[in-house]
């Protein structure tokens, strides 16, 4: 009689990772549900570009199967204060969607990330858009989330053949206290992440735009200390 037992291997998933707080925290989550995480990071000319080197560092201290960074150049249809010379507003979050959005960025990076997805052999695709303490984009919302979903099973190899993706949103109603307290619990370090959207000429994050006072918001509330380095 042969004692061996076979193993099943992991479930394969594609996290996008931009190298802010909450990528990592929903990198760290698809790892605790038990896959076999690999990230998806898209250099896209961004003003931030500090966020690359933490997507990376971030892949590596949570030992990821595998991560893959992609150049898309969208500053060469800016429209936007991170892809074009534009300054990022620092008068705090407002009602109307702000300069900060980039056009239709999480349509185009869901798109290549399912596209990774789909080339790995994953059947889940990580992402990790907020929809309660944000800065309003569109692309952020529940219903955007569930019809890009049906899209990719409809324009997909995998989709027609009866092997849907399924989308996760893990932090989709969370607040950014509540993503605080996720980065608290995984064991995380927040500074391992960056979320400023402005950089400071001294390297630190500039603490005054969106991204900046949403992230020390959530910390605050939470009551967790954020050891990022703010220049203000």
């Amino acid at each position: 009689m042969n004692n061996t037992q076979s193993t099943n291997p992991k479930p394969k998933a594609v996290v996008l990772l931009s190298g802010g707080l909450d990528s990592m925290v929903t990198a760290a989550i698809a790892q605790e549900s038990g896959f076999d995480v690999h990230a998806l990071t898209v250099d896209y000319g961004q003003r931030h570009r500090v966020e690359l080197t933490s997507a990376a560092a971030i892949a590596q201290r949570l030992g990821l199967a595998n991560h893959v960074e992609i150049a898309l150049d969208l500053r060469a249809f800016g429209g936007s204060a991170l892809t074009d010379s534009i300054d990022v507003p620092k008068r705090g979050v407002g009602d109307d969607i702000p300069v900060t959005y980039v056009p239709a960025r999480n349509l185009v990076f869901l798109a290549l990330t399912t596209a990774c997805a789909e080339a790995t052999g994953a059947k889940d695709v990580f992402i990790g858009v907020n929809a309660l303490d944000y800065s309003g984009y569109p692309d952020c919302r529940p219903e955007f989330i569930e019809s890009f979903a049906e899209t990719a099973r409809l324009g997909t190899k995998a989709g027609v053949e009866g092997k849907p993706f399924t989308i996760h949103a893990p932090l989709q109603h969370m607040t950014k206290a509540d993503i605080a307290k996720e980065c608290d619990r995984l064991g995380l370090d927040p500074v391992w992440s960056w979320s400023c959207y402005d950089p400071a000429a001294d390297g630190k994050a500039c603490g005054q735009c969106d991204s900046c006072r949403l992230r020390k918001k959530g910390f605050a509330e939470a009551g967790i200390t954020d050891s990022t380095r703010y220049s203000d």
